[in-house]
C-alpha cells in the first residue's frame, strides 16, 4: 500500500525555522520525483518545491526561493523541506506528493500521483 506521511509541522514565530519530513512506504520512492505543496485557509493549493528522483534537480516557487530547501535521503525513503525565515503568509497545511515521473515539471502538480494527508505549519507571534 502506497503511503506518504508528513511530519514536522507546528507553531513557529516569524523569522523562525521548521523542517518538514515526508516519509514514503509501499513503493520505491527513489524512482519518483517528490513535491511539496501547501494550502492556506481559504486559498487554493499551491506548489512549493519539487525534487527529482536522484535529487539532482530542485525547483522552488518564487515565494519561497532562498528561504526553503528541499532534499531527499533515498536510502531512508524520506524527503525534507527545510524552511527558514518563516513568514506569517507561510501558514498553511503542507502536503508532500510523489510523482509518476522521475523528474519535476517545475514545482507544479503535473504527474503527482500519491498524496499525503498534510501537516499544519502556523507562523505567528
Amino acid at each position: 500500500q502506497v503511503q506518504l506521511v508528513e511530519s514536522g509541522g507546528g507553531l513557529v514565530q516569524p523569522g523562525g525555522s521548521l523542517r518538514l519530513f515526508c516519509s514514503a512506504s509501499g513503493f520505491t520512492s527513489d524512482y519518483y520525483a517528490i513535491g511539496w505543496f501547501r494550502q492556506a485557509p481559504g486559498k487554493e493549493r499551491e506548489g512549493v518545491s519539487c525534487i527529482s528522483s536522484s535529487g539532482g534537480s530542485a525547483y522552488y516557487a518564487d515565494s519561497v526561493k532562498g528561504r526553503f530547501t528541499i532534499s531527499r535521503d533515498n536510502a531512508n525513503n524520506t524527503v525534507y523541506l527545510q524552511m527558514n525565515s518563516l513568514k506569517p503568509e507561510d501558514t498553511a497545511v503542507y502536503y508532500c506528493a510523489a510523482s509518476s515521473l522521475n523528474y519535476c515539471s517545475g514545482y507544479g502538480s503535473y504527474g503527482m500521483r500519491y498524496w499525503g494527508k498534510g501537516t499544519l505549519v502556523t507562523v505567528s507571534s
